[in-house]
């Protein structure tokens, strides 16, 4: 069996999935979608038995069929490993009347484990299949903690080599030492003299880069990536929608059939792409309500159909969202156009030329399965304080953006249907700013300060991964500016 993938922009030729996962990105620059999306052919009831890698083999295998059961069962029990802190992977948390499902137990303590600890190995299964042979380099651009989750994943990978950019002043201090310290003679890691959107339109840039895409060949490279624009890094975050629904089924939290929200922090817009993918796969799903924080474009996008980047970007407390230009809604906006890929790439030229554009009425109408609504600093602050003060749950400043926003999404919509909020990190990440959200004082000495004094205040270990830090020397000093990556990544591949 196989499933052919083609470019969102359709210029491309298509290709089998493996293909699509080495490639990363089209070579028009558009982002690979099957061409047919897979629907279930089970019933949801037929599914609440399953684990979560039993789940992951069924979901994963309706996209990627050209890879064997027992080849992708192999790899699933392989990402899936006691490397997570909980069994379920992805368990969904009751607390009061609300639902988290907590994305955080992984081995870098955020979403991105989910499919970051897989797409190394479905990289290394797609090589087998790639007749020129030549060896990938990973090239990612990183808001935080799609950096640290690709550097865990690729360490020590055979054949592969990873090179991640991110933006210097622009992650938490947690997130810059968890990447800087990475070992692993394959990796690298560079600070940009910017923000994400640097960094991402830098990569994108590099992967268009015809001559210098030569010189890879000629050396026996080729680039692939580990963002989200990389279908098989998206794939398996279809995976946990369909888990948590699973999870209010077994609970009795819900009913077969009924739908539910869910509320999703966002940023480059694949985590809640991921959730969209379930919906139209049949997942009963009411409303995706997509939150913001103050870089608030989506709000706009959602809420009057002109999507305008023409903005200063704000650093903000949520700095994993601090983005304007969000990669994957060029897939929704190739899906919502009854997949127009004339229609798409019209529409991502002139956010390339002009900064921003505007949906016609007709691919407008097709937004109707979103909410969208952002947080001010001071809203996120307050909504961990009050949750933890009411309740004793610890959540990081990402999830009191989509706590937030759902709460605004109530009192406009009066929906009663309940709610999943997606809890995408582990609050420790974010140690500094939920000392300062909950009035806990503290003297600036190191950064591992906040940590220990928010693990004191709130009776919660501080995880293995972040106590282990302290130890690690810093492995990873390079840093350049958004106009020097193309030299810094010929320097590291000696090309």
């Amino acid at each position: 069996m196989y499933m052919l993938y083609k470019s969102t922009r359709g210029i491309s030729k298509k290709i089998t999935s493996p293909y699509a996962i080495l490639n990363g990105i089209a070579e028009d620059g558009g982002l690979y979608v099957p061409e047919e999306l897979p629907k279930l052919d089970k019933d949801i009831k037929d599914l609440v038995a399953y684990s979560y890698q039993e789940l992951a083999l069924y979901i994963i295998s309706l996209f990627f069929p050209e890879f064997s059961q027992e080849e992708l069962k192999i790899a699933i029990s392989d990402a899936y490993d006691e490397s997570f802190s909980d069994q379920q992977i992805t368990p969904t948390v009751k607390v009061g009347d609300l639902y988290f499902l907590e994305l955080f137990h992984g081995p870098t303590l955020a979403f991105k484990d989910i499919a970051l600890t897989l797409l190394p190995k479905l990289i290394e299964l797609s090589a087998l299949r790639d007749k020129s042979k030549k060896q990938p380099v990973v090239l990612t651009a990183t808001s935080g903690d799609t950096g640290k989750a690709a550097l865990q994943g690729f360490a020590g990978v055979n054949g592969v080599k990873i090179i991640v950019f991110y933006p210097e002043d622009g992650v938490s201090p947690i997130q810059k030492l968890q990447m800087i310290t990475q070992e692993g003679n394959n990796t690298s890691v560079i600070g940009i003299k910017g923000n994400f959107d640097d960094a991402q339109k830098g990569v994108k840039e590099l992967f268009k880069n015809e001559p210098l895409k030569e010189k890879l060949a000629d050396k026996g490279y080729f680039f692939t990536s580990a963002n989200s624009i990389n279908i098989g890094r998206l794939v398996p975050q279809v995976v946990y929608y369909f888990y948590s629904y699973l999870s209010l089924l077994r609970n009795k939290e819900i009913q077969p059939g009924e739908e539910i929200n869910f509320a999703v922090p966002t940023g480059n817009f694949g985590d809640i792409f991921a959730g969209y993918y379930a919906k139209l796969m049949g997942l009963p799903v009411n409303k995706l309500i997509c939150a913001s924080n103050e870089n608030n474009v989506l709000y706009h996008f959602f809420n009057n159909g002109i999507y305008d980047s023409r903005r200063e970007l704000k650093t903000t407390t949520s700095p994993s969202m601090d983005i304007l230009i969000s990669s994957n809604l060029e897939r929704l906006l190739y899906e919502i156009s009854e997949r127009d890929s004339e229609a798409t790439k019209n529409l991502m030229e002139e956010l390339s030329q002009k900064g921003f554009y505007k949906l016609t009425d007709k691919i407008k109408a097709g937004l109707k399965d979103f909410y969208s609504n952002f947080a001010l600093e001071e809203e996120v602050a307050s909504t961990i304080y009050s949750l933890y003060k009411s309740t004793g749950y610890l959540m990081d400043t990402h999830t009191a953006v989509a706590y937030s926003v759902l709460k605004k999404y109530k009192e406009d919509c009066k929906d009663s249907t309940k709610t999943v909020i997606l809890s995408t990190a582990s609050p420790f990440k974010f140690s500094k700013a939920l000392c300062s959200a909950l009035d806990i004082e503290l003297s600036e000495k190191d950064i591992f300060e906040a940590s220990y004094k928010l693990s004191e205040a709130s009776g919660i270990p501080i995880p293995k991964a972040i106590e282990e830090l302290k130890e690690k020397p810093i492995l990873h000093k390079a840093s350049c500016t958004p106009e020097e990556m193309k030299i810094k990544v010929q320097n590291i591949l000696n090309i």
